[in-house]
């Protein structure tokens, strides 16, 4: 069984920040779940374009307000709490906060904790594992 706490998460390295965003990895790769999970909290009035190229991922907003947007298509979807959006065909968005977006996030396969996002906003394909404590 794994238990871990949301704040004791964020005073360790599994919080990771970023310009306009940070997010808590609580399932990582390394605990081998098959998928990793995090809560991700976006900064008021802030935008950022996501593409993640080799990971599905699933968001479901716990609080806040904002829009996403598909790259491909231009259609502009709102998020507010109880919203669900799923990255099923590794979609190029659009992601900005109105208001501080908290956000519940599962990416398949499970990212290792140690990816950076690149200039068109992916990881790279093959992160090396790590074991979680």
């Amino acid at each position: 069984m794994i238990v871990r706490e949301l704040e004791q998460a964020r005073q360790t390295d599994r919080l990771v920040k970023a310009d306009g965003w940070d997010s808590t990895r609580l399932l990582l790769a390394g605990d081998a779940m098959g998928f990793s999970f995090h809560i991700t909290r976006i900064h008021a009035n802030t935008s950022h374009v996501f593409h993640y190229k080799h990971h599905f991922e699933s968001v479901y907003c716990i609080s806040g307000e904002g829009k996403i947007e598909d790259m491909a298509t231009g259609k502009v979807h709102q998020i507010r709490p109880g919203t669900v959006y799923a990255l099923n065909l590794h979609d190029r968005h659009r992601l900005t906060a109105n208001s501080e977006l908290v956000m519940a996030c599962c990416f398949n396969p499970p990212v290792s904790g140690q990816e950076v996002h690149r200039e068109d906003g992916s990881y790279e394909p093959n992160a090396q594992l790590v074991i979680a404590d």
